[in-house]
């Protein structure tokens, strides 16, 4: 039976190996992990974040740290959730997302999170603010780029433990 813990599915540890013996050590902070997945990629209150738009961004995420297979997840997460072609460019990179000011400042603020997180600044939630986006959905975003840049980490670092020995 197919895992429905995403970290655990993504990595794919052999059966009987030290990894997935690792990983089975760490069961609760997968479980963790994925309780973290469900409560910021499908809220029960979203906010003025959408699940298609948390999915979207969560992809776009997956794709600047190359992981196809998150990245595909989070793609079907995006379908399931109701794509639309502006949340499907907002997953893409290097293609331009619709130039709505409150959109194009989530996804420059995605990127430099994502991508050079030592150089946001204050001044990156402030222009956040000024393109219309609330304290609370301010916060709601950064659990996200917090969540998925935190998941594609465990992954990598899993997948190199698998392959260590």
């Amino acid at each position: 039976m197919e895992s429905t813990d995403i970290i655990e599915r993504l990595v794919a540890a052999p059966p009987g190996s030290d990894l997935e013996e690792a990983m089975q050590a760490r069961a609760e902070i997968l479980r963790l992990s994925q309780a973290s997945h469900d409560a910021v990629v499908t809220p029960k209150d979203p906010g003025g974040f959408s699940h298609a738009l948390r999915a979207a961004l969560a992809e776009r995420m997956a794709r600047h740290n190359e992981d196809a297979a998150l990245a595909a997840h989070y793609r079907a997460c995006l379908e399931t959730a109701g794509a639309t072609d502006s949340l499907r460019a907002v997953a893409s990179i290097g293609s331009n997302p619709d130039p709505e000011a409150r959109l194009a400042a989530v996804v420059r603020f995605t990127d430099l999170v994502t991508l050079r997180p030592r150089d946001a600044q204050r001044s990156d939630i402030e222009d956040l603010k000024r393109a219309g986006i609330s304290e609370p959905d301010i916060v709601r975003l950064t659990e996200l780029l917090a969540f998925v840049n935190y998941q594609v980490r465990v992954i990598a670092g899993f997948k190199l433990a698998g392959k260590a020995k």
